[in-house]
């Protein structure tokens, strides 16, 4: 990599700068509110403006050399940049695999890079499920659920190989915020608890006893915000709930639980299917079927999350360790899958009205679902 560039370091009174690649995504919105009070953000965007005065935007692109800056603005930007912290990703598994394992390792390798010309740290966002590798199965049925898995794990390995100091962070499934249940983006999660809540999830696949390890979001940004401010310059930490997960059963008795408190029907728990029987029977009665293809999409969505982010065993969890956020609890989490809900169903009120109303007719609307 090319030599650094000579800069002026903050002095104790001078806010370092950081740059930030995917704020305008889920969890980088959340990092720009951890972090703005502490550095002067640079953000890296493609297209879609942040229109945040707390941070300076820099339109750019990962893949081009140079992060698709001039020559003279790559020079300054290295001469500026104290911190790098990765977060931007490709992470919609509809995307070629192709696409997604070239965007998540050029994008790592060129952030590399502009931290080498910067003497800068450089923190990488990673998953916590790069512990979970794809069976044979799982990669025909699921290739862009396998490629970013792939993406993720060969970009560890770029930071660890780039001999320069590096921190991979790795969080599990991000749920919204603990206290408001807020999140940037209505995810994978959020969609499948509110279906479960208005009994639009008839089967599921996965064991009673499986974990769904999810940390709120403030927890995840406060522990990488921690561990830049704590000028942890190395290791690998797991953003997990470990043995505080819940189980897929729990998660279900929460969603009934919430409906019922607000007037909603009573859903059908939904049947859990095990995980040895879904490529057996779950996905091949999903082709050629007469069911709805709504739901057979959903099911065949449903199917990919929970292969990919259940686990019978609990991860490692790095929380509450030094310079590492805040240790999560069992409590913490089921108030927090409350409130995620309680986030759904605002501005949902009519959709909601009407489901309490004639709930056998209710479809499973994108309105509703979504």
């Amino acid at each position: 990599m090319p030599p650094h560039v000579p800069k002026h370091r903050p002095s104790p009174t001078d806010r370092p700068t950081l740059l930030l690649t995917g704020g305008s995504g889920v969890l980088g919105r959340a990092l720009i509110e951890e972090l703005s009070a502490d550095f002067d953000l640079v953000c890296l965007r493609r297209n879609r403006p942040l229109h945040d005065p707390r941070v300076r935007e820099l339109q750019g692109d990962l893949l081009a050399p140079r992060l698709g800056l001039p020559e003279q603005a790559w020079n300054r930007l290295a001469g500026e940049v104290d911190v790098v912290l990765h977060s931007a990703a490709e992470t919609n598994w509809r995307t070629a695999p192709e696409n997604i394992m070239r965007t998540n390792t050029s994008g790592t390798r060129a952030v590399l890079e502009l931290a080498s010309r910067a003497d800068a740290p450089l923190y990488l966002v990673s998953t916590a499920f790069v512990a979970s590798a794809p069976a044979a199965e799982d990669r025909r049925r699921f290739p862009g659920a396998a490629a970013y898995l792939d993406s993720k794990t060969a970009a560890e390995q770029m930071v660890r190989d780039a001999g320069l100091p590096g921190v991979i962070v790795r969080p599990s499934v991000v749920m919204g915020d603990s206290v408001t249940g807020r999140i940037a983006g209505q995810q994978g999660l959020t969609k499948t608890l509110g279906s479960m809540v208005l009994g639009q999830v008839p089967v599921l696949p996965g064991e009673p006893e499986a974990r769904i390890d999810m940390v709120p979001q403030d927890f995840v940004t406060r522990a990488v915000g921690d561990l830049i401010r704590g000028e942890v310059r190395h290791g690998e930490y797991w953003l997990t709930a470990g043995p505080q997960a819940p189980l897929l059963r729990e998660i279900s008795d929460v969603c009934a639980e919430f409906a019922v408190r607000h007037g909603l029907p009573e859903p059908q728990p939904p049947r859990l299917i095990p995980v040895d029987a879904v490529h057996r029977l779950l996905l091949p009665m999903l082709q050629g079927t007469a069911m709805p293809a709504s739901l057979r999409r959903r099911l065949q969505h449903y199917a990919e999350l929970l292969l990919v982010f259940q686990r019978e065993l609990p991860f490692a969890s790095s929380l509450g360790d030094p310079d590492c956020g805040t240790r999560l609890t069992h409590t913490d989490i089921r108030a927090a899958l409350v409130r995620n809900l309680e986030s759904w169903a605002e501005g949902r009120a009519g959709p909601l009205r009407r489901h309490r109303a004639h709930p056998a007719a209710a479809t499973p609307s994108r309105e509703l679902a979504s």
